[in-house]
């Protein structure tokens, strides 16, 4: 794997800003759905949850600090697609616009579950450990 330098550089991340993009132009286009506040805050909230937990979890500079973060990223992901059946279910979106962004949210845990398992596979401790003496 090539030395990630930004969390902006890893494709988890840029997916879920895509995600959270996505989601604010859902509940943006329909009247119903932006006058809901709780869940239209609540799904704005979680879907800028998951790439915010992976840039925090990043710049903390240390292997189990970030998987910890990789964890509540995932979690919001989750918290998303239960989100999206409660938009559905009251008629704010279509099955097709549910389908796209649920698989989209499904696909990014997905993926930080992936490198969480790889992170916690690695001998790398991180940047915040990289000098010390043991």
């Amino acid at each position: 794997m090539a030395t990630i330098t930004k969390f902006e550089e890893l494709e988890i991340w840029q997916l879920a800003r895509e995600l959270t993009n996505e989601i604010f132009e859902m509940y943006t286009s329909s009247e119903n759905f932006a006058r809901d506040f709780k869940l239209r805050d609540q799904i704005n909230g979680s879907s800028g949850s998951v790439m915010d937990n992976i840039a925090e979890g990043f710049e903390r500079g240390g292997r189990n600090e970030f998987i910890n973060f990789l964890t509540f990223s995932k979690g919001s992901a989750g918290e998303v697609k239960s989100q999206l059946f409660r938009a559905m279910d009251r008629k704010y979106i279509t099955q097709e616009q549910f389908d796209r962004l649920y698989e989209k949210a499904d696909i990014i845990g997905k993926k930080i579950g992936s490198f969480i398992n790889y992170l916690n596979k690695t001998e790398h401790k991180g940047n915040k450990f990289k000098n010390r003496k043991p």
